[in-house]
């Protein structure tokens, strides 16, 4: 321990070593911290606030990472990845988080995953409580998912894709045209996320229907170090739900991702996800202090 130094993130030179660190401590539970997609995702999208990363802080045990205090969305949400066998820099990862992570209207929140015993300690001493909670699914590739896709629709060939209407699909998908009006066709963001070091678009899936539109898009961040089938974004335009589309996606991602050596992929916290076999896997927790 006495070698450990810690200092403040750089994004233009760190995030490749953080990636690594996150794959080596990955476990399905997510009791290490997140698995690497899930920052990968965060830094190349369009909603996440990339002005305050600097804020990000590292500890370092002659060079290999131990520890991450990182932000996702919003900016006072606060992570914590830590390498076993570094449970004494909990505390002192905590007491950094506390003083100087943003905040937003002076409130600070920690998200924490079960296994995180050694943080979980540690903000409790600093006076943080559970508020509340959820569960995402995983689903077992030892499971079968085989869920057809619906008349008047097809995948688009994966070689073949137009990132603007992917874009538009995801506009769409993710009803934004109820608070942000019509698609604007400005898809310089989805150039920006799927030329992300790791997203594997030819492994994404996309629908569309007999007129040419992207109806569905299920996102792939394949992460063959941890088997791991990790799946950002979901979703269907609103007029197309209910069909099985969304179904149908994932199920092609189990046909095309088992092959190559996955054995699960990630889900949500919702009631869809189980009714097709998704089980409880990953549990959030979200701790507050009392103002």
């Amino acid at each position: 321990m006495a070698k450990i130094i810690s200092r403040n993130f750089r994004v233009l030179c760190d995030f490749m070593d953080v990636y690594q660190f996150m794959i080596d401590i990955y476990e399905k539970d997510w009791r290490n911290g997140v698995p690497a997609p899930f920052l990968e995702y965060a830094l190349s999208s369009d909603w996440m606030d990339k002005s305050l990363v600097h804020r990000w802080k590292l500890w370092e045990d002659d060079g290999c990472i131990a520890g991450l205090v990182f932000y996702e969305n919003p900016v006072n949400d606060v992570y914590f990845s830590l390498r076993p066998g570094y449970e004494k820099l909990a505390d002192e990862m905590v007491s950094y988080a506390v003083s100087s992570m943003p905040r937003v209207d002076g409130n600070l929140r920690f998200v924490i995953f079960d296994g995180q015993n050694a943080v979980k300690e540690a903000i409790t001493k600093a006076g943080f409580r559970q508020s509340s909670g959820f569960t995402e699914n995983v689903f077992d590739f030892e499971q079968s998912l085989n869920y057809p896709l619906p008349d008047g629709f097809h995948f688009v060939d994966s070689k073949k894709f137009s990132v603007e209407k992917i874009a538009e699909c995801c506009w769409k998908g993710f009803d934004h045209e109820k608070e942000e009006g019509p698609w604007n066709g400005d898809a310089e963001y989805g150039y920006y996320e799927l030329m992300a070091p790791h997203m594997h678009p030819e492994d994404s899936v996309i629908i569309e229907n007999d007129q040419g539109e992207y109806v569905c898009y299920a996102g792939m961040w394949w992460t063959p170090e941890n088997h791991l089938a990790y799946m950002e974004p979901l979703c269907t335009i609103p007029k197309y739900r209910k069909k099985g589309l969304a179904t149908a996606a994932l199920s092609e991602h189990y046909r095309r991702l088992k092959p190559l050596g996955a054995t699960h992929m990630t889900g949500g916290g919702n009631a869809f996800y189980e009714k097709i076999g998704f089980k409880p896997m990953v549990h959030w927790t979200f701790w507050e202090k009392n103002s």
